[in-house]
This record gives C-alpha cells, sequence and structure tokens, in this order.
C-alpha cells in the first residue's frame, strides 16, 4: 500500500515517537533490571475526576439510551448546562441550539475544524511551538501553513505585526490557544483582543484552543469569548480533560459563531456521533456541581512547580517559571548544545538511561526545538525521585 501525501505530510507525532520509545523501554525492563517507568511526557494528570461526575455517569451507564447512537438533538442537555457555565465563569450568554457542540475531545475539534473552512491550497496560520493537533488539521485539509514563531524573548506573546497586510488577507484561518501549550504561559486577554481583531478586519476566522482556561496559576487566563467580533469570526474550544481530570473520558465542547458551529457539526455529521448520554450526565454534573472543582488542584500544581523547579535549580537547570499549571518547559543544557545533542535525542537519552520520559519541544513546531517539556502529572514524591534521576545522568553526561 502506497501512503497517501496527507498522510506522509502528518508524519509520526511526538507522542507517537514517545510511545514507542515507552514501550521499548518497558520490554527491556521485563528482562533486565531497569529503573520503572516514570512517565512525565503527557498532559493526563493523576488527579481525580469529581465524585458527582462519575456518580451521574454511574448511575446512567445502565440505561438503554446510554448504549445507544446519541445525535445532535439528543445533546441538548448537555449544550443548556454549557449556556449556564458561560454565564457563571464569563458573564457571557451564549445560544445552546446556534453557538454550542459537543465534541469528543477538544484536540478531536481542532483537528476536523479547518476542513469546515478551508479548500486546498488555503493559508492557515498557526503559532510556532503550538499543541500538533493543530498543524495536523490544516495539513489534513491539504493547507498552506504559515507559522507564528513565538520567542522565549518576547515571553511567547504572538507578535501579529510580523505578518504584512498582504499576508493578513491571504489567511482564512487561524488557529492559537492560550493559556499555551508547551511553554506553560497563561498569556493575556489582549493578545486574544488584537487577534480577534485582525480576523474581522482581514476575514480571518480565529480558533481558540483552551482547554486549560481553568488552570491559570499567575493572572486570569484568556478567552476568545470576552473578544469584540467573535460571535461572526470566532470559535473557542473548551475541555473536561485538565480541570476536571476527565481525559480518558474524551469530553469536550466548542463555542463560536453559529455559521462555524453549523460548520462544524456537519463535518462531523460525516465522520461520528457524539459520546454516550452515560458520559454527557458526568460532563453536565461537573459544569453544574463541580464549578470549582478546578480550582481545588491549582494549590497542588503550584507546589509540584516550585518544589521540580528548586529540585532542577540544585544542579544548574533551570526554566522559565509557568503561569499555568500542569508543564514545565525546560531550555536542553548548555553542554548538550555544545556535543550537538538536540530535544529528540535528549529525551530519548534520558529515557533510556533513567526511564525518565520528557517531550521533545521539536514536536510542537520548529519554534519548540531546543527544549523539553515536562508533565506535572504525578504527587510531588515522585517528580523529586525523577529529578534525582535526571540529576545522576546530567552530572555523568557532561
Amino acid at each position: 500500500m502506497t501512503p497517501s501525501k496527507r498522510l506522509s505530510n502528518l508524519g509520526v507525532g511526538v507522542f507517537g515517537r514517545n510511545d514507542r520509545r515507552k514501550q521499548d523501554y518497558l520490554f527491556r525492563r521485563s528482562i533486565a533490571n531497569l529503573n520503572p517507568l516514570i512517565d512525565l511526557s503527557l498532559g493526563s494528570t493523576d488527579l481525580p475526576p469529581p465524585p458527582v461526575a462519575l456518580s451521574a455517569i454511574e448511575r446512567a451507564l445502565f440505561s438503554s439510551e446510554s448504549s445507544a447512537y446519541c445525535l445532535h438533538g439528543a445533546t441538548r442537555s448537555f449544550r443548556e448546562a454549557v449556556v449556564g457555565w458561560c454565564q457563571r465563569r464569563f458573564g457571557v450568554k451564549v445560544d445552546p441550539d446556534r453557538e454550542v457542540l459537543l465534541l469528543i475531545g477538544s484536540q478531536e475539534g481542532t483537528a476536523h475544524f479547518p476542513l469546515t473552512v478551508l479548500d486546498s491550497g488555503d493559508y492557515g496560520l498557526i503559532m510556532d511551538p503550538s499543541y500538533p493537533s493543530h498543524r495536523a488539521g490544516m495539513i489534513l485539509a491539504d493547507a498552506k501553513i504559515e507559522h507564528l514563531v513565538l520567542k522565549p524573548g518576547f515571553g511567547w506573546r504572538p507578535d501579529f505585526n510580523s505578518l504584512t497586510d498582504a499576508q493578513w488577507d491571504q489567511l482564512k484561518l487561524m488557529i492559537m490557544g492560550f493559556p499555551h501549550n508547551p511553554t506553560a504561559q497563561v498569556g493575556e486577554q489582549s493578545w486574544l483582543d488584537e487577534a480577534m481583531f485582525r480576523g474581522v478586519n482581514h476575514k480571518v476566522v480565529v480558533v481558540h484552543d483552551n482547554p486549560y482556561v481553568d488552570l491559570a496559576l499567575e493572572g486570569e487566563a484568556p478567552t476568545l469569548l470576552r473578544t469584540n467580533g467573535w460571535r461572526e469570526w470566532g470559535i473557542e474550544f473548551f475541555s473536561f480533560s485538565k480541570a476536571w481530570c476527565l481525559g480518558g473520558f474524551r469530553l469536550a465542547f466548542a463555542v463560536g459563531a453559529e455559521p462555524l458551529i453549523s460548520a462544524l457539526r456537519e463535518v462531523k455529521g460525516a465522520i461520528d456521533f457524539n459520546q454516550s448520554l452515560a458520559l454527557q450526565q458526568g460532563a453536565i454534573a461537573a459544569l453544574n456541581h463541580a464549578y470549582e472543582w478546578p480550582i481545588k488542584s491549582l494549590n497542588i500544581y503550584r507546589e509540584r512547580r516550585d518544589r521540580s523547579l528548586r529540585a532542577l535549580e540544585l544542579f544548574g537547570w533551570h526554566a522559565p517559571i509557568p503561569t499555568m499549571a500542569l508543564y514545565l518547559w525546560l531550555p536542553i543544557p548548555a553542554w548538550a548544545r555544545e556535543q550537538n545533542i538536540d530535544d529528540e535525542m535528549l529525551s530519548a537519552d534520558l529515557l533510556e538511561k533513567t526511564g525518565v520520559a520528557l517531550t521533545p519541544g521539536s514536536g510542537f513546531g520548529s519554534g519548540g526545538s531546543g527544549w523539553l517539556r515536562l508533565a506535572l502529572v504525578h504527587p510531588v514524591e515522585i517528580l523529586e525521585d525523577a529529578i534525582g534521576r535526571i540529576r545522576s545522568w546530567w552530572n555523568a553526561s557532561h
């Protein structure tokens, strides 16, 4: 079989490459005396979901409706819960029938959305670095991709002036996301205001991927729903995976301009139905009865961040202080650069020699080259164990 050009252009994603390395390590561990794997490569939290959400799922699970296909009309109770959450969280009124859509994870939404507005050869803009599905969705839509490089010297702020008016006029779609993965910086509302201003003036659809909206450790997370123009040119994606700790349940939603929501609904109608009504009941319970649940995790992540940074700094690995929970964004050390060791090679060597898995930053785009992402998804004791192994590897490597 000859794979399609789209598939070839996608390549093996960073999480797929990492998964193969982890499986290889686990196989070798089964026949040799190696350290247990400590996986800090995925933003899959160890913290529990709200009990009220799990109880709602359990109660609904044995209903015959929960095992049946779920079409859009049956998601109205979920969409009404989203309306209430948007009003409480942002003070914004949205229409459950025209401006809200259930998703099977926000990654699914961002990957499918470019199919709604782009024809083959159209131009789309992504941040660099950015979450891999942003690029993947553009490739699947056969788009021409422009990159807006986010630079550490500017606090990872997008410089919209780096594109000419002619480039803005050429664009049809822009995808961004703050709080930002992988750099773990919250960002500012003014950045989204400017993005939406450009979108309206140049007729560019603005997609904002916002699964970390409730995980700001410093400041207030920005949202597209507080910008002028989102009801004409914007769509925002939210997730239950991070703040409500329901990643494996694949629950998310989009809120946006009616034509964009309708278009994404049509694409999804050709690809999938919706999540089980039982899972939707869990999401509804989370929105309605566990509104404060995300706040409970912030002090846990803050302690993990601070203690991990201190432990790394003790042997000379200095990193920017993240303002968003869940990740550290680590520059590869000078000694690695001097030995021409890039981030992919460094993460592979670290896993092989210590059993600690991190994510190479280049997997998020060339703008992430020279960085590693560490996910704070284990208790402090395990994180300090991992960093102790890293310290031994660090000292032996230069």
